[in-house]
Formats: C-alpha cells, sequence, structure tokens
C-alpha cells in the first residue's frame, strides 16, 4: 500500500470516528444526563453542543468525502468491490441525514431557543434524536462494509 493510500485511509477513517464517536456520546451520554434538566436549560444547551458538534461533522464529511473519493478510484473506482460502492451509497445517505439535520432542524431549535418555545424546540430536539439514531445504524452498517470489503 502506497503512502498517498495509507494517509488517506488514517485521514477516513480519524473523520468517521469523530461523526459516529460524537453522535454516541451525544446520545448515549448527554442526552440522558440532560433528561433532568428543564427545558429553559436543556435547550439552550443542546443548541450549543449542536453548534459545536455540527462543525466538527461538517469537517469530518468533507475529509470522508475527499479521502473516500479517492480510495474508492484508488480500489477500482467502477470496478471497486460491491462492499466499496455499498459503503460509499451508505455515506453518502448519512451525509444527507446530516445536511438535514444541519441546514432544517438546528435553525427550528435556534428559533425556538431565541424565542423561548420550549415546546417547539423539545420537537425539535427529538427530530434530530431520531435522524442521530438512523445515522447511527447505518454508520454501523457502514463500518460492516468496511470491514467486509478488506483484501479488496
Amino acid at each position: 500500500m502506497n503512502k498517498a493510500i495509507e494517509v488517506a485511509l488514517f485521514l477516513h477513517l480519524l473523520a468517521v470516528a469523530v461523526w459516529i464517536g460524537g453522535m454516541v456520546f451525544a446520545h448515549f451520554c448527554l442526552r440522558p444526563a440532560l433528561a433532568d434538566l428543564s427545558p429553559q436549560l436543556r435547550l439552550p444547551l443542546w443548541e450549543s453542543v449542536f453548534a459545536r458538534f455540527f462543525n466538527w461533522v461538517a469537517a469530518s464529511v468533507l475529509v470522508i468525502l475527499l479521502t473516500g473519493g479517492f480510495l474508492l478510484t484508488q480500489f477500482g473506482g467502477g470496478h471497486a468491490a460491491w462492499q466499496l460502492h455499498a459503503m460509499a451509497g451508505l455515506g453518502v445517505l448519512m451525509m444527507l441525514i446530516f445536511g438535514h439535520i444541519r441546514f432544517a432542524v438546528f435553525p427550528r431549535i435556534r428559533r425556538a431557543v431565541q424565542a423561548q418555545n420550549w415546546p417547539d424546540g423539545a420537537r425539535a430536539v427529538g427530530t434530530v434524536r431520531r435522524l442521530v439514531v438512523i445515522n447511527l445504524v447505518l454508520g454501523v452498517v457502514t463500518i460492516g462494509f468496511a470491514v467486509l470489503s478488506r483484501g479488496f
């Protein structure tokens, strides 16, 4: 394996770890810890957390797209193993879901916090939670395809 492929694979896996690890932390650790807070405390905190985390995810998505595209070309492009195409397809689906969260749902959270409209904010956070669960499942399946594609 040449150095360019090794560097691309490292950066790709690092970006995946940031994204998937962040979702695991937010869903399984932060969300339950915030459950006992009042909406007046919980929703501004979620807004702040999401604002920071979504910047990290956006950077990760960019790295994943660039390195994934490079790696796919290095491993056969259109003739690559089906697992690599499945990984790419699931990754793009995850990115689209993230885009919906970031550009459609997150602004609703921001507006609700600014207006102190706690019920609307709670509904929007609930939407993020459901979409994160979907992305977590897709992420785990994508990692499974990555393991299955070893050796191709």
